[in-house]
Parts: C-alpha cells; structure tokens; sequence
C-alpha cells in the first residue's frame, strides 16, 4: 500500500503542468497511474482514484499568465490490471471570467522495462472555455513519456511532451527525487507522513507564448501587461529555439493513511530565458491536494 501511495504522489507532483499530470501544476498532467509499478504485470491492481487540488497559481511547463491564477482541481483515475489508464480533470481559476476554464481526458498506460526501469505513456485532450485566461490554452492536446529509473539512494526521470494545436512545442523535463516515509505511525497503526523533495528542470520551445501574447494584446485590464515584442521576428524565433525554461525544487509532505492521502506541496520556480511578453519571475507555489484510492 505505501508504495501505491508513494507511486501517486511522485506522479501527481511532475508537470504536467503536466501533468501534468497535473499538476503539473503544474504542469497539464492530473492525478494519473494510481498503481503499483514493483509489481509484476500480472499482480498489477486494478484501481480508482478520486482528488481535489487548490493552488496558488497556474503554470505550463514553467510559464506562468501575466496575471495570478489560483485553482482548484476535481480529478478521476481509473487503472486496469493491464496497465492502462483513463483519466479527467476539471479545472476552474479564481478570478478567471468562465464558470469552468478546462476539461481534460486522456488515456495512457504503465510499464517496466527492467526491475529497476519503469514509465508512462499517455495522450491528452483538453477542452478549454473560449473565455479562458489560461496561457495553456493555446495548445489543446499532448503526448508524453516519462521513464524513471531507481538507483536506490535516489530515483531518475526524464520525460518528453509534445504538445499541438494553435502553437506547437516540445518539452524534456529531467528529474531527481528522494522518497521519505515516517518509520512511525502518527494517529493510529496505519498512517505515516511521507516526503519526496525533488529537483528539475524543463528544457523546450515556446512558441505557444507568441501566440498567447497575439491573442491577448487587446485585454483591456490595464494590470496585465503582455509586453511590446510580440511582433518582433527576433522574438519569434527565439521562441523557437529548444533552451532551458525554468528550474524548480519542489517539497511535497503527504499525510497517508489505507486509502487516502493529504499532501502539502511547495514549489520554488526559476524560471529563465523568459521573452518579454510575459516577463515571468522568480515565484513560490503551494499546492493542496486530497485523494481517495478505492482498489
């Protein structure tokens, strides 16, 4: 049971964005592959996962809207004993003009290569209210892979997204993580806390920020400030260049009992080679998340 639980938590907390799942923040990934990945194949378990997550702000692969979005997340998971997955999302940002922002499907699936090397494949939709505010929405669909070797000491991953429809772009997203768990038990004999600080990095092209900051040069709210470049064909092609694009350390601290767990995640972005239509900046995020795994 821990490891399922440890196995989601690492899951939910890459981007993105994006995970994200999820959230990725973060990142467009959501609560995904709520599964075992020690097990063999044939011992794999069969699940459904239900959460909720709030946040202090919206980010995609790194970026953030000129303006703070917090959000919440309503998220659904179910995990074959095959090893496919389905999922959806639904987003909405405080302040943001619709009454829903996004809706998120996708399908993907978990494997092994080796005792020690282990990942996911997906593909996801996203369905984005006309209104929206959301510098995700210029792209609406996503295919990843992320592979994760464990050392022992530490766990490795990289993942690869690319993401189409109004703009397209590539994102890699290199990865170390740490998993921690209590050896004591904290209100009763079956819970424990659990952390799992990681380090990343996103590397990629971004394209979908010339486009975004076309498509909202007319918004007349005077506190978002889109900058004076977005014609500049020297920024065009800067946005074209496959380059680094943010760095984080994010520390999540999961409360974990049979069947649910409560997570705190802070994370702290660096992002860099920002143009300037967006000027993004050094910032922390929280976020909260509840789930509820039924096997």
């Amino acid at each position: 049971m821990k490891l399922t639980l440890a196995l989601i938590l690492s899951i939910i907390g890459l981007d993105a964005a994006a995970a994200s799942k999820w959230l990725m923040a973060y990142t467009h990934r959501s609560l995904i592959a709520a599964m075992d990945t020690t097990d063999t194949a044939s011992n794999k378990k069969q699940s459904l996962s239900l959460g909720i997550t709030g946040g202090t702000d919206a980010s995609y692969f790194g970026r953030t809207s000129p303006k703070r979005y917090p959000f919440y997340t309503a998220d659904a998971v179910y995990n074959s004993k095959s090893g496919v997955f389905v999922y959806g999302t639904v987003w909405k940002m405080a302040g943001s003009y619709p009454s829903l922002d996004e809706i998120d499907v996708g399908i993907g699936y978990v494997y092994r290569i080796t005792p020690k090397l282990t990942g996911t494949t997906s593909y996801s939709h996203f369905f984005f209210n006309r209104s929206t505010q959301l510098i995700r929405m210029i792209s609406n669909n996503n295919f990843d892979i992320k592979n994760t070797y464990n050392w022992g000491p530490v766990k490795t991953s990289v993942a690869f997204d690319y993401m189409w429809g109004r703009a397209n772009d590539i994102f890699l997203t290199p990865s170390i993580s740490k998993y921690y768990e209590t050896p004591f038990n904290i209100f009763s004999e079956t819970d424990y806390l659990s952390f799992t600080p990681s380090f990343s990095m996103i590397l990629g092209t971004q394209n979908f920020v010339e486009r975004y900051s076309a498509d909202q040069r007319a918004d007349p709210d005077p506190t978002i400030n889109y900058g004076h470049d977005i014609d500049n064909p020297n920024s065009a092609r800067g946005n074209r260049q496959f380059k680094p694009l943010n760095y984080s350390l994010r520390i999540p601290i999961a409360y974990n009992r049979a069947h649910y767990t409560i997570e705190a995640n802070t994370r702290f972005s660096v992002p860099v080679n920002a143009p300037g239509q967006i000027r993004n900046h050094q910032e922390v995020f929280f976020n909260l998340t509840f789930y509820y795994l039924f096997f």
